[in-house]
């Protein structure tokens, strides 16, 4: 499993039991917050109604005086409220009074006086002078029936007990509000997990992508390719820089032994020619074979200098990255260029090299001087396998929307084992004229060179005979 998925499912799981909790919690407090503030308003309300009931109760006339008409007056009022959209249109109070023994002497509603209520709680405790309250089924087979009483005591002139007072109101008439208070809290724990879903999301995902962009640089790396450090932030970013301190320093190490051992190995023929000829020439011999190991030497010697140089030349080119500054390149003036470096080159061997750059060919971009040198490279190739007076072409064509620069000969071609092996390093083919090898070098310089240009080097047959070598450069 990615890392990004295992982030976000254990973001997601820890975010969605958080809010299960919650909202768990949260709705489980709406409907005892809701009943207890009912209780509340009903101990003020039971407590005003027995100051009120007092006189009558004291008068023996609670059943019919003026405290009962009023009270039964209620029920036929409309309050016409609208609370929070909901209508309310009747009153749902009861109000009943109990004598000092617990019996019913007044009921708003009519249906229980006389009935002894002293063993309910409400009057039970109350006369007793605590708290007294009750919630109760009004019908023992609905549990949404349940009503809540709530008493207070009725007290003489001297302040004894002589009765007690209950209000009763229907927990029915809240649930409307319990519900709709479950509903929005249940739809904004909805919104808020969804915004927790998507922000676990793009985290995971921005996590995935840093982790991602480190571990194809480091694959990269690996595989010897040429890689740019990824642009990442925060602690990815100080990751990047340390994976790239660490690449170049490894690298460089590997880089040098590599040199070193293919650089040895390299030097070991030409300065085996060159020390053999210098213990001949220690003798006495004719002037003639003197001349000739006199040449012997000196060609070694520009051998090695040259497989020097160009070895310089690959190791620059290696060791970029990218190109640093990347500049429209006038592909005419470039070519012209290389036709000029390598003309002493082509007159010695008295060959000829014609150049055509098509029209509306589109500035390709990248550094000119490292161009130069493989498009220059490409050409002496072709001229070190074509006979004496040959005539090789030097092309910028149009590509399927790319810019190919082609050198092509007609010598003796590239043989088919030799095909996959010609840009590797120091890998080199015998002259077709038995002169010595090259440093194998110089096509391993052009494949970096169209590397770092993002382009392609091939070298392939020519119909006819002879190679084409190509460099195809994006447009």
């Amino acid at each position: 499993m990615r890392i990004g998925l295992r982030i976000f499912l254990g973001y997601f799981a820890i975010v969605a039991l958080a809010g299960l909790l919650v909202t768990r919690v949260f709705v489980a407090e709406v409907k005892p917050g809701v009943r207890q503030a009912m209780e509340d308003t009903l101990v003020d309300t039971a407590n005003v109604l027995a100051e009120l009931a007092a006189d009558d109760f004291a008068a023996g006339r609670i059943a019919d005086g003026r405290f009962a008409q009023r009270v039964r007056a209620l029920h036929g009022r409309d309050p016409g409220a609208a609370i929070w959209g909901f209508p309310k249109r009747t009153a749902t109070y009861r109000i009943y009074v109990t004598d000092a023994r617990g019996t019913v002497v007044f009921d708003s509603t009519g249906r229980d006086v006389g009935r002894d209520y002293s063993r309910w709680n409400d009057v039970y405790l109350t006369l007793r002078g605590r708290y007294g309250a009750r919630s109760t089924l009004d019908d023992p087979n609905n549990p949404q029936s349940s009503v809540m009483h709530v008493a207070a005591p009725v007290r003489d002139a001297q302040g004894r007990i002589i009765g007690v007072l209950t209000v009763a109101k229907p927990n029915r008439v809240l649930q409307p509000f319990i519900e709709r208070s479950q509903s929005i809290i249940g739809r904004w724990g909805a919104l808020l997990l969804g915004v927790a879903l998507l922000t676990g999301i793009a985290a995971a995902w921005w996590l995935s992508r840093q982790l991602g962009l480190l571990r194809r640089y480091a694959q990269a790396v690996t595989a010897g390719e040429r890689a740019t450090l990824p642009e990442t932030a925060g602690e990815f970013a100080e990751l990047g820089r340390a994976l790239e301190t660490m690449r170049a320093r490894l690298e460089g190490k590997q880089y040098v032994e590599q040199y070193v051992h293919s650089l040895t190995h390299e030097m070991k023929s030409p300065l085996a020619a060159i020390r053999a000829s210098a213990e001949l020439l220690e003798r006495p011999m004719p002037e003639a074979d003197r001349a000739e190991f006199v040449a012997g030497i000196r060609a070694q010697s520009e051998r090695l200098a040259q497989m020097i140089d160009k070895l310089l030349a690959l190791a620059a080119v290696e060791h970029r990255q990218k190109l640093d500054d990347a500049m429209p390149i006038d592909v005419s003036a470039l070519l012209q260029d290389v036709a000029g470096d390598c003309r002493e080159t082509l007159r010695r061997r008295g060959q000829t090299l014609s150049v055509r750059v098509d029209d509306g060919l589109a500035p390709p971009r990248g550094d000119a001087f490292l161009l130069r040198q493989a498009v220059a490279n490409l050409v002496e190739n072709a001229s070190d396998f074509s006979p004496q007076g040959a005539s090789i072409e030097l092309r910028a064509e149009h590509a399927d929307g790319a810019l190919a620069i082609r050198v092509l000969d007609r010598g003796a071609g590239v043989p088919d084992y030799a095909a996959g092996r010609v840009f590797e390093r120091f890998y080199s083919l015998p002259r077709p004229d038995g002169g010595s090898r090259s440093s194998g070098l110089g096509l391993c310089f052009v494949a970096e060179v169209a590397d770092l240009h993002g382009a392609a080097a091939q070298l392939l047959p020519r119909d006819g005979g002879g190679t084409e070598a190509r460099l195809v450069l994006p447009g």
